[in-house]
C-alpha cells in the first residue's frame, strides 16, 4: 500500500495502464491510424479527382453517344453473363449509363481493387522491409497495427465518396439532366461497407502473402476474379458461389436507377468485414515478423 501511494504511476500500470499513455492499445491504434492516414491523403485526393473527371465524361457525352441507338435491342443481344457483369439496364439514361459502366468499373472493380491493394501492400510491405518489426519492437500490439491500418483506409473511402457524387451532380445539372442527389449519396453510402470488405480482405492477404507487391497483386486479382465469377454463375446451377463475392451485395443499377436500397446487404458486408479482420488479426498474432 505504501509503495502504491509513493508511486501512483506504478499502481496505475498494474491496474491496466493509463488511458492517456500513448503505449496503451487504444492510443497505439490511433497513432498508427493517423500515421498511415497522412500517407493516404494525397493519393486519395488524386483518386477523387480522377474518378470525378471519368464520371463527368459519362454524364457529359454519354447521352450523345447513345442517342438514336436502340439500347434495349442492343442489350438483349448481349450474352446474359455480360449483362450480369455490368448490370446493364436503362443505358439510355444518364443514371443507367453511370450505374452500368462508370460505377461497375470505377467502384465495383477499380476503387475496391485500390483499397485492397493498399491494405495488402501496407502489411506485407511492412513485414518485408522490417518496418513493422521496428513498430512492434515498441510496446505496440499486433492487433493495434492491423486495426490502425484498417482505420486509415477510411481516408480514401471517405474522400472519394464525398467528392465524386457532388462532382457528378454538378455536371448533370450543368448539362440539364440532373441526377437524383439522394440516390447518388445513397449509392456512395452503401458502397462504404463494400469497400470496407475489400480493405479487410487486403489486410488478410497482406498477412498470408509475402512481399508487398506480391500481396498487392494478389489482392487486385482477387477483386477482379470474384467480380467475374459472380457474374458468370448468376442464373446457373452454381449461383450459390456468387454469395461469396462482395460484388453481389452492391448493385449500382438498383440504387441509382430504381431507387432500391438493400439494407440487408449492408449487414452481410459488415459481417464479411468483421470476419476477415478478425482472421487477419488471429493469423498475424502467430506470424513470425
Amino acid at each position: 500500500m505504501t509503495n502504491d501511494v509513493a508511486d501512483p504511476d506504478s499502481a496505475r500500470r498494474r491496474r491496466g495502464g493509463d488511458a492517456t499513455d500513448p503505449r496503451t492499445p487504444s492510443n497505439a491504434t490511433l497513432t498508427i491510424a493517423r500515421y498511415e492516414a497522412e500517407r493516404l491523403v494525397v493519393p486519395s485526393v488524386a483518386a477523387a479527382v480522377a474518378l470525378s473527371l471519368f464520371g463527368s465524361l459519362y454524364v457529359w457525352i454519354g447521352p450523345q453517344v447513345t442517342a438514336g441507338v436502340d439500347i434495349e435491342a442492343l442489350t438483349e443481344a448481349l450474352p446474359p453473363a455480360l449483362r450480369a457483369l455490368f448490370g446493364l439496364e436503362s443505358l439510355g439514361s444518364v443514371a443507367g449509363l453511370l450505374a452500368s459502366e462508370f460505377y461497375t468499373l470505377g467502384w465495383i472493380v477499380g476503387l475496391a481493387a485500390y483499397v485492397a491493394y493498399v491494405a495488402a501492400g501496407r502489411v506485407a510491405g511492412g513485414v518485408a522491409t522490417d518496418r513493422l518489426d521496428a513498430t512492434l519492437s515498441a510496446p505496440t500490439s499486433r492487433a493495434s497495427v492491423l486495426v490502425g491500418t484498417f482505420l486509415a483506409l477510411l481516408v480514401p473511402i471517405t474522400v472519394v465518396n464525398l467528392v465524386v457524387p457532388l462532382a457528378l451532380y454538378g455536371v448533370s445539372v450543368a448539362v440539364g439532366d440532373a441526377l437524383s442527389l439522394i440516390r447518388l449519396f445513397a449509392l456512395h453510402a452503401l458502397s462504404v461497407p463494400y469497400l470496407l470488405v475489400w480493405g479487410a480482405v487486403g489486410l488478410f492477404l497482406g498477412v498470408v502473402v509475402d512481399g508487398g507487391r506480391t500481396a498487392g497483386r494478389v489482392a487486385l486479382g482477387t477483386v477482379f476474379a470474384t467480380w467475374i465469377v459472380e457474374a458468370v454463375v448468376t442464373g446457373s446451377d452454381y449461383e450459390w458461389l456468387g454469395a461469396l463475392a462482395p460484388a453481389r451485395y452492391l448493385d449500382p443499377t438498383a440504387v441509382l436507377v430504381r431507387g432500391e436500397y438493400a439494407l440487408d446487404s449492408v449487414a452481410v458486408l459488415l459481417g464479411m468485414t468483421t470476419l476477415f479482420l478478425l482472421a487477419a488479426i488471429a493469423l498475424f498474432a502467430r506470424r513470425d515478423v
